[in-house]
Formats: C-alpha cells, sequence, structure tokens
C-alpha cells in the first residue's frame, strides 16, 4: 500500500512542475488539507524542493534530486530500507535477515564506511554511487549457492548495457567492465542449516555518478556524458534480475547446476580463451593485475565456467576447477 509520501510524489511529479492544492492532493489522497502539509513538510526536511504558493505545491523537475528514500519504490516499499550512512549495506541485511525480513528485500545507502569487497577487502563507496544489499532466500542447496550470484551478475550485465548504451562483459568471479574498465561488482554471503541455504545476501555495488578510484574503473555519467538517477539504475537491474530467474530457474537449478544459465554467463564473458591464472589475493588486494597477488594458484587458459559456476583452466593436458571461494582470476596481459 502506498505511503502518503510516495502518493504527494507521484501526484505531483504527474504535473510536470505544474502547482497542485492542497485540497486536490487531499481529494486524490484521501486525508486531510493538515494532513497533506505535514507530508509536504517531512518530504521538504528530507531534502525535496516543493515550492508552496496561493496556487498549492509544485515540485519543479528541474531541480529534482537522486533519492532512495523508501517511498521512492511505490508500492515495494516495504521491502525497502535506506540508510543515509551505515558501516556496509551487507551488515544490515544480514541483521535484518534474523529478524525474519522477507525475501526480495532491499537495502540501500547513500554513503558506506565500511563497505565490503571479496575475502575481506573494503569496496570504496564514493558519493554518487549506487550501492546495495539484496536479500533472497531461494529454495537452493548450499552446494549451488553460485547459481544465484550468476543469476545477478547476468542482470547488472544486461542493465548496464542496457542504460549506458556499450556492452558490459563478465568476469569470473564476480565483475563486470565495460572496456577493459570495471563499472560494477557483487560480493555474496550465505547462512545455512543442513545443506540448504537459510538466506543469501548479495552486496551490489555501480558506480554511477560517483568519482572511480582509478583509470581501472569506469561510471555510467562518464560513458554517457551526464548524470543519471541511481534509482532507476536500481529499478531497472530489479527488474532484469526477476527476468532473468524467470529464464533460468527451475528444478535442475536446485541439484545439478544449470547448464543454460553457465551458457548465457559464458557468452557474456569477455575473456573466454584468453590466458589466466587464478590466484589467492593478498589483503586487502584490488588490483587483479599479478602485480600484487597473493598465491598464483595456477596459470593456463580461461575455458569459462561449469555448470554449477566453477571457473575451468585449461594447463597443458590438464583442466583444472576453482570454486568462487577464496580465489580470484586475473587476465595474464590482457
Amino acid at each position: 500500500m502506498l505511503t502518503s509520501k510516495a502518493k504527494v510524489l507521484i501526484l505531483l511529479r504527474e504535473k510536470q512542475g505544474a502547482p497542485v492544492s492542497g485540497q486536490v492532493l487531499a481529494k486524490e489522497i484521501g486525508v486531510s488539507r493538515v494532513a497533506v502539509w505535514k507530508t509536504v513538510q517531512s518530504l521538504l526536511e528530507a531534502g525535496y524542493s516543493i515550492e508552496t504558493s496561493d496556487a498549492g505545491y509544485l515540485l519543479d523537475p528541474k531541480k529534482e534530486k537522486d533519492f532512495l528514500y523508501t517511498w521512492e519504490f511505490g508500492e515495494k516499499e516495504n521491502v525497502f530500507f535506506h540508510y543515509k550512512n551505515t558501516g556496509s549495506t551487507m551488515d544490515r541485511a544480514r541483521e535484518k535477515a534474523l529478524h525474519g525480513a522477507e525475501s526480495g528485500s532491499v537495502f540501500t545507502a547513500e554513503k558506506q564506511s565500511a563497505g565490503k569487497g571479496r575475502n575481506g577487502r573494503t569496496w570504496v563507496s564514493r558519493q554518487g554511487g549506487l550501492f546495495f544489499t539484496l536479500l533472497e532466500k531461494p529454495r537452493l542447496s548450499i552446494a549451488d549457492y553460485s547459481l544465484l550470484s550468476l543469476i545477478i551478475q547476468i542482470a547488472i550485465a544486461r542493465s548496464i548495457s542496457s542504460i549506458c548504451g556499450k556492452k558490459a562483459y563478465l568476469r569470473w568471479p564476480n565483475d563486470i567492465y565495460i572496456g577493459k574498465r570495471k563499472i560494477s561488482g557483487i560480493v555474496s554471503e550465505i547462512a545455512g542449516e543442513g545443506d540448504l541455504i537459510s538466506w543469501l545476501t548479495c552486496g551490489i555495488g555501480v558506480n554511477v555518478n560517483n568519482p572511480v578510484p582509478s583509470g581501472k574503473a569506469v561510471n555510467c555519467a562518464e560513458i554517457l556524458g551526464r548524470n543519471i538517477s541511481r534509482r532507476d539504475v536500481l529499478i531497472k537491474i530489479l527488474d532484469d534480475i526477476a527476468d532473468v530467474k524467470k529464464t533460468f530457474e527451475s528444478n535442475a537449478a536446485y541439484s545439478q547446476g544449470n547448464r543454460a544459465l553457465a551458457a548465457e554467463w559464458n557468452s557474456m564473458s569477455d575473456c573466454m580463451g584468453a590466458k589466466a591464472a587464478v590466484f589467492e589475493p593478498a589483503a586487502a588486494e584490488d588490483d587483479y593485475s599479478l602485480r600484487k597477488t597473493g598465491k598464483i594458484l595456477a596459470r593456463g587458459i580461461f575455458q569459462g565456467i561449469d555448470p554449477v559456476g566453477r571457473c575451468i583452466l585449461k594447463t597443458g593436458d590438464n583442466t583444472l576447477y576453482f570454486n568462487q571461494g577464496s580465489v580470484s582470476l586475473a587476465l595474464i596481459n590482457p
């Protein structure tokens, strides 16, 4: 059910910058004019630019800001949790999962002081980026936990390709690139009972309008030449995740992996057949150029992933398989 904030914003946005009287808003929403006034005041306090005059309330489209408040998501508001500043949305999602938050809950933040990457590394969360965690409670065995991560990775790449107008590619185990520059990454955490997943959280970072940490990264704004709405990016990603799920989820996905899903992932990777190395990253390392890596486990030719999401590396006459776990993949002289 829509809240008063959501209803007021919808009605004001429909007028495209024309004022709407308090009386009309009250009638449309089904509340008193005093309640409308209080709702507008709370929106002003939240940062919205709503002008008040004898003609009514006006929301200027040119002054709209890029908000991720829960009421920005309409009827889905009850599954959104937003934080102005938090350590990590992964931590908030874990806390809510332990207290019964429903599957499909989304946790967003303006800033993260301790954003999480894989293997304990820090994800730099700069203002203007999209940082969120998705909570899922799939009917999935722990052995197949990586399948949901693959679904999400594919969906994000599709979304970014559509938004930016340039092909986004997948890198094992959890990155999305445009050209040779990283634009997004994901990290997963699971909790289980027996051999089944109780819940899975997937932390997602997308460089939208935020400054990127180095020339090896890129954001949507740079590609498009303008800033874009993080809310629109988030809605697009969530819609694409739902679509990819419908396409690839089946009973087969719950026991023996998913060949169709792996084939789709492989078709979207830009490093099939490339020389690569699998390694255990050094502590706090996020540069996969093999210059500062930890222990190198194997070198060979990357052959894509198998139906359960394992990296396939051809080394001479041998074929090696690596679970996502704590290892990463780096291209050699890309």
